[in-house]
């Protein structure tokens, strides 16, 4: 059975190195600014959507033209920031999406192509351990423990 070899990859200890250096600046400049929420703390929260940006945008807005109707706990700068936040980090969110999808789409092909390998290998080791291949046996019984339930 022949498999099409769609990702081969191989990364140079330059490009492994300028990758996880990458990875890290980007932790270590984002580490400041991001919070982890417990998941009881993320179903309490009221959630800014798509449909609900533009709102608070011209909430906003009507905030800084006409600070007078505004209560006076409103922290109007406080509203922009988080504004301002939001937008910027929604940027960053969107390419950081895109490159994790790819590079879980990558991970699953590799990792498709490598056991579809494994198995190929494994159907050998099977045949040949039928047929009293030396050295087959012991490959096959170690082998088979993937698929004993």
């Amino acid at each position: 059975m022949a498999t099409e070899n769609t990702v081969s990859i191989e990364f140079t200890p330059e490009d492994q190195t300028t990758i996880k250096d990458a990875l890290t600046t980007l932790s270590d400049t984002l580490k400041s600014y991001l919070v982890a929420l417990q998941p009881d703390e993320r179903m309490e929260l009221p959630k800014m959507s798509d449909g609900s940006a533009p709102f608070v945008n011209k909430a906003l807005n009507y905030a800084e033209s006409n600070s007078e109707l505004a209560p006076a706990y409103l922290d109007i700068p406080e509203l922009k920031k988080d504004v301002q936040a939001v937008e910027m980090l929604t940027q960053f969110h969107r390419t950081i999406s895109q490159l994790n999808e790819n590079m879980s789409d990558t991970i699953m092909l590799a990792g498709s192509e490598a056991y579809t390998a494994a198995l190929t290998f494994y159907n050998s080791v099977k045949q040949a351990s039928k047929m009293n291949v030396p050295g087959a046996k012991t490959i096959y019984d170690d082998l088979k423990q993937r698929f004993n339930k």
